[in-house]
């Protein structure tokens, strides 16, 4: 959130080890969303409503702050709180005061206690009531519960659920946010009008996974509908993120008029390499976020703060990359990098037809067709945190195929030879993006590369996927590659391809107080 000049930033943490386990509220802030200065624990299971963790939860303006988070109290049941903080004038909001009124929301006798938690930022209604959105599991029917406060304090739940879903499984840390017909500017979470459409977004726990749905809220009715489209099959909605990402958050920037999303990147090595580490789990670079000009799937993109960590460039322009060429980008240290590349396809002729067997199910096509096999048009892409010889390299690609009298372009990473290393996750990851190819038969790729880190954006944000990867190269203190390749039958084009070493940010560094000593 942005409160008083600072953005905060709260998560979920374990204050004595790098594994899942004594929940509590971590604490972050800074001026510009890329260097961050750690503050004492927000929250901290210390009542009976939390003593078993403070799990996720949401921040409101009323007009100051409050916390509304899930706790898991003495009985090991999921409960909803809230806190207030002690000082709404302190700028860092170091202390949190949790009433003991706490639990705030009745848990009904249709509730299972083990699958009702986060609650999403408030809304207020033009009836003047708040509104909030909790997500549970009522018999085997996903369900995001809608409650009502005139205060904030006394909760209760509506009859029906704002939205439910057969197919889902349990789904956690919903976000319900409005998004403008007409342009990129954010909106408060309270606004309702004629000029908007609603993004309902959840996390599934069978897939690990973020999707979202786009439709119309009415607030008599007090109910999400979703496009006319829509079908209660979640491999068919669109995701947050393609690739390794989960419990995805947004917020209203009113400081710049956007709305901003976070992501959680966890591992994918063992939990003995976190321990070894002291740390596991990581936040995406902030994306702001709004609704394409089709009105039908989200655009995301790097806040633009990230560009002030740019250092050197390199540049290329209408280079042709011939079948089975590959291109190797140097004059920057690639482990921290910035790319952007502009394909040009010159012909369509040779695109291979789509077997409608993938069609839910891309990331199986990316595993068994890869970046090596040859295509027709594509596979054509980067390998990043490559070794010279390619041995270990992860690839982000692309691949054009004709389905009936259109043509799809699928997005794939394949984590397979990203890493020498036993015990590590490395699927594959693949998803169609949502352009007509044929307009201008062009399409665009940025690559951020920080370290075990990659997150990818196709089109323009259209499609993110994010990967993390574990190159075992780079534990032995070699050097990492960076190439563009084309492993089709067809030539591609390198319209414009700009790449930038990026500077080390300052995040939560020990006893760094580089933000708050202004303020003192």
């Amino acid at each position: 959130m942005y409160y008083n000049g600072l953005y905060h930033l709260f998560y979920q943490y374990n204050p004595f080890g790098p594994l899942w386990g004594n929940l509590s509220w971590g604490h972050s802030i800074s001026t510009d969303l890329i260097n961050w200065e750690a503050l004492p624990l927000a929250l901290t299971r210390t009542d009976p409503f939390d003593i078993n963790g403070c799990w996720s939860g949401s921040i409101t303006f009323l007009p100051e702050p409050v916390m509304l988070y899930t706790g898991i109290d003495y009985l090991e049941r999921q409960v909803q709180n809230v806190a207030f903080p002690q000082n709404g004038s302190d700028p860092f909001l170091l202390e949190w005061s949790k009433p003991g009124y706490n639990p705030i929301m009745p848990l009904g006798n249709d509730l299972d206690p083990g699958k009702f938690r986060d609650p999403t930022t408030g809304w207020l209604g033009k009836d003047g009531y708040w509104r909030t959105a909790v997500a549970a599991e009522l018999e085997g029917t996903a369900e995001i519960l809608l409650y009502t406060s005139k205060n904030f304090v006394n909760w209760r739940r509506r009859g029906s659920p704002l939205h439910e879903s057969q197919s889902a499984g349990m789904w956690e840390c919903p976000d319900f946010f409005p998004v403008s017909l007409s342009g990129k500017q954010g909106l408060d979470t309270s606004v309702n009008n004629g000029a908007i459409k609603h993004v309902l977004k959840v996390s599934l726990m069978k897939t690990l996974q973020d999707y979202y749905l786009i439709g119309n809220y009415d607030e008599k009715k007090e109910i999400f509908t979703p496009e006319k489209e829509y079908e209660d099959d979640y491999r068919t909605w669109f995701m947050m993120d393609y690739g390794h990402i989960y419990a995805s958050k947004s917020f209203f920037d009113e400081n710049k008029n956007r709305r901003i999303v976070w992501a959680w990147v966890n591992e994918s090595d063992s939990e003995s390499d976190d321990v070894k580490r002291g740390w596991s789990g990581i936040m995406t670079i902030p994306r702001e976020i709004w609704l394409d000009t089709n009105g039908k799937l989200l655009v995301q993109w790097p806040v633009e703060e990230i560009e002030s960590l740019r250092k050197d460039r390199v540049q290329l322009q209408n280079t042709e990359l011939k079948s089975r060429e590959l291109l190797e980008i140097t004059g920057i240290s690639t482990p921290q990098s910035d790319v952007e590349i502009v394909f040009e396809i010159p012909s369509l002729e040779k695109a291979e037809k789509f077997e409608e067997q993938y069609l839910l199910d891309p990331s199986k096509l990316c595993k068994e067709t890869g970046a090596f096999g040859k295509g027709g048009i594509g596979p054509f892409g980067i390998f990043v945190l490559s070794t010279e010889d390619l041995s270990e390299n992860t690839p982000i690609f692309f691949r054009i195929y004709r389905y009936n009298d259109k043509y799809m372009v699928l997005m794939c990473s394949d984590l397979s030879r990203s890493s020498k290393r036993e015990g590590v996750y490395k699927p594959a990851h693949g998803g169609f993006v949502g352009i007509d190819i044929t307009k201008d038969k062009t399409i665009s790729l940025r690559t951020l590369i920080d370290h075990s880190v990659v997150e990818s954006f196709a089109a323009g944000g259209r499609m993110c996927m994010t990967t993390r990867v574990y190159p075992k190269h780079v534990l032995t203190g070699q050097t990492s590659h960076l190439y563009v390749f084309n492993n089709g039958s067809e030539y591609v084009k390198i319209k414009e391809l700009n790449a930038w070493q990026m500077e080390k940010a300052r995040v939560n560094i020990e006893n760094d107080k580089f933000i708050s000593v202004n303020y003192i």
